[in-house]
């Protein structure tokens, strides 16, 4: 008996200290008051969307389901008119495209990651999103072309982030050559990654990114923000997709992560809340309040607060996950790209005076 109780103890401890890591209630915030505006017309058709897309998606199950997934995101750039170059980078040790609007300032460069839940999503899915940041940011966008799930380990998408962010240091769209400014952004998985990517870079020693946006970013792979079960009934694409998760105790989704990828949830390779926060470039975070990863980005701006480190919220009622790839359809998005822009210009001119005496 004596050893039994020990077993388990020890289990437990396992379970709670190393497998999941610090309790991050303590970040928590108060409920939002209820939004009283209502959504576009727009956005409407946009939910419709998704809810059709989820119905798809239930009808298949395993390699057929993600190719399914795989080929409709892909879809959504399709019969699109863009006004950028999309140039496929081939000769690099990167694999990706840049994404260059008329004007576009080579030495001045974002690195893109996109999102698609670490299992779909490529650089065509995402042009609505980056040729809108290559015209309003002026930048030589680089979407990364990163490794996917299952077909490679999750360590391996870290990996491609952070070659990517040494490589477009000293390499724009013509070649070889120094930068004047960088900003890393990503949605979803990919803000996840960018989250990771920067503190990384912070470890590094490299040049901190000027600044970084994510996009409703996940950052607590351990699963434990509140928002993931209020939010359910709330969120049109990720609650239909994700949300039987809900209903499998933590404990085992812990162990079933750690056992599947060899990477524990609490550890920051995956979890970017977990970390160290302190020091990091400025960060923007925009997130919906009625999407299930909300609190994953309100506890990510306390804890970084906390740190002293200049990371912001903005957050828009009633949106679907990354609304701002709905552009330039949804009036939503496009108030999220103006406040991105306001978000950089004010960086940028801060940077610029340099601290205050």
């Amino acid at each position: 008996m004596f050893w039994l109780v020990i077993t388990i103890v020890a289990l437990v401890a396992f379970t709670l200290i190393y497998l999941r890591g610090e309790n991050l209630s303590e970040f928590d915030q108060p409920p939002l008051a209820q939004s009283k505006t209502s959504p576009s017309e727009a956005h409407l058709d946009v939910v419709a969307a998704m809810e059709d897309f989820a119905r798809q998606g239930q009808r298949h199950r395993g390699k057929q389901r993600l190719k399914v997934i795989r080929d409709y995101l892909d879809s959504m750039s399709e019969g699109r008119d863009f006004v950028s170059e999309f140039r496929a980078e081939t000769k690099a040790e990167v694999r990706g495209e840049w994404v260059l609007a008329p004007g576009a300032d080579p030495r001045r460069r974002l690195l893109y990651i996109h999102g698609g839940a670490w299992m779909a999503g490529s650089p065509k899915s995402h042009r609505a999103l980056t040729n809108k940041l290559s015209m309003d940011t002026g930048c030589a966008v680089f979407s990364l072309d990163y490794r996917l799930m299952p077909e490679n380990r999750r360590r391996d998408s870290v990996e491609d982030c952070k070659a990517a962010y040494r490589w477009i240091l000293e390499h724009g769209p013509d070649g070889q050559e120094a930068l004047d400014y960088l900003v890393v952004a990503g949605d979803s998985a990919g803000g996840n990654l960018t989250l990771v990517t920067v503190a990384w870079a912070r470890d590094e020693g490299l040049r901190k990114a000027d600044a970084a946006i994510a996009f409703s970013p996940a950052t607590d792979s351990a699963m434990t923000s509140p928002s993931l079960t209020t939010n359910l009934a709330t969120d049109p694409m990720l609650g239909p997709a994700f949300g039987f998760l809900t209903k499998i105790p933590l404990a085992l989704l812990w162990w079933a992560s750690w056992l599947s990828t060899r990477i524990r949830p609490a550890d920051p390779v995956v979890s970017p809340i977990r970390g160290n926060l302190a020091g990091l470039p400025p960060i923007l975070i925009q997130a919906s309040e009625a999407e299930m990863l909300l609190d994953d980005s309100r506890r990510y701006v306390a804890k970084a607060q906390a740190a002293g480190s200049p990371v912001e919220l903005q957050t828009w009622p009633h949106m679907v996950h990354v609304w701002q790839m709905f552009t330039p359809e949804l009036p939503e998005a496009e108030e999220a790209y103006d406040k991105l822009l306001e978000f950089l210009q004010r960086v940028q001119k801060s940077n610029k005076e340099g601290p205050v005496a």
